[in-house]
């Protein structure tokens, strides 16, 4: 399939790993012209000399999950991809598919109810049953953004490729929350191309976790990657991203701020926790999540604290 016949289609619907393309189409909710990229896209894991990392967007979920090289430069990434979906869709499932899927609420899913994101004029999970919607209302829409690896590379500070922009932050990708019909900035026909992480600090550490209500194949409630570096038992940098909470993957600056420059310990840690909820907005079934989102930071930061502590030592 050519670049010219791609461009051609006004409103082409891409098909890689098909694994939510093909649920839109029986649902009947995606009706345009169908597109097999799965022939021309990249799907190679590419290093340089300074160790940083370029992904193909068409590497699937599981090649990114088992590549040994990434677990050690990039464990939250790794984490990330090992973390969802089942075996079987991460064997097809592609990094740029999961960058690029539709919103996962139950009301956009149904071909015959009208939303923001098919052209209606309301959300109405925003006055129907919202269990599994936002806690940080950024928007009219209050869905959250479904993509595990979205959240993955903001903590990494990742930047994307296309064949019409090239290096795009996640929230140049996915906006910033407040456009509630599209569910990322790319424009009719324009394909992610490729995935570049920068590369790992000395001594960085990274830890992936999610909320969920069982405990397989299950979209998260909450999930949080977080990378930090301690030295001298302080934390010396801190990078915490959050996704279920809001319309695009959340940097939780507040509680990076609290922590940085601070030493590691419990207290600290806490009020990171504390810290991360500010600026939320639950909606009055989400109010949960914040409770979820609080716990997830203290636990994911006390494991790299404790390995910190593991590998170098108790601060003297």
């Amino acid at each position: 399939m050519s670049v010219a016949v791609i461009t051609a289609n006004p409103t082409p619907e891409f098909r890689a790993g098909g694994t939510d393309f093909s649920e839109r189409r029986r649902s009947g909710v995606s009706q345009g012209a169908p597109i097999d990229i799965s022939a021309i896209g990249d799907k190679t894991i590419a290093w340089d000399a300074e160790g940083a990392v370029q992904i193909g967007a068409l590497t699937t979920i599981a090649a990114i999950a088992t590549d040994a090289r990434i677990s050690a430069a990039y464990p939250g990434i790794a984490a990330s991809a090992r973390g969802l979906a089942t075996p079987q869709v991460r064997h097809v499932a592609t990094l740029g598919g999961n960058l690029a899927q539709r919103s996962r609420c139950w009301y956009f899913r149904r071909a015959d109810i009208d939303c923001l994101k098919k052209s209606g004029s309301t959300c109405p999970a925003r006055s129907g049953n919202h269990l599994y919607g936002v806690a940080f209302d950024l928007g009219d829409c209050v869905a959250p953004h479904p993509s595990t690896m979205a959240a993955a590379l903001l903590a990494y500070e990742a930047r994307i490729i296309t064949d019409r922009r090239s290096e795009l932050t996640i929230a140049g990708l996915l906006g910033d929350g407040s456009v509630a019909h599209a569910d990322h900035t790319l424009a009719a026909g324009e394909m992610i191309k490729n995935i570049m992480l920068p590369a790992p600090l000395e001594g960085e550490r990274a830890c992936y976790k999610r909320a969920i209500g069982r405990a397989h194949a299950e979209w998260p409630l909450v999930e949080l990657c977080a990378r930090v570096v301690i030295t001298g038992g302080k934390f010396q940098l801190v990078r915490l991203a959050a996704g279920g909470i809001a319309p695009v993957p959340l940097r939780l600056t507040a509680a990076e701020v609290q922590l940085t420059g601070k030493v590691a310990n419990e207290e600290t840690i806490a009020e990171a926790a504390t810290a991360a909820s500010s600026g939320t907005k639950p909606l009055p079934m989400t109010g949960y999540k914040l409770d979820l989102l609080q716990g997830l930071v203290r636990d994911v930061l006390e494991r790299l604290s404790e390995q910190s502590v593991a590998h170098h030592g108790p601060r003297t």
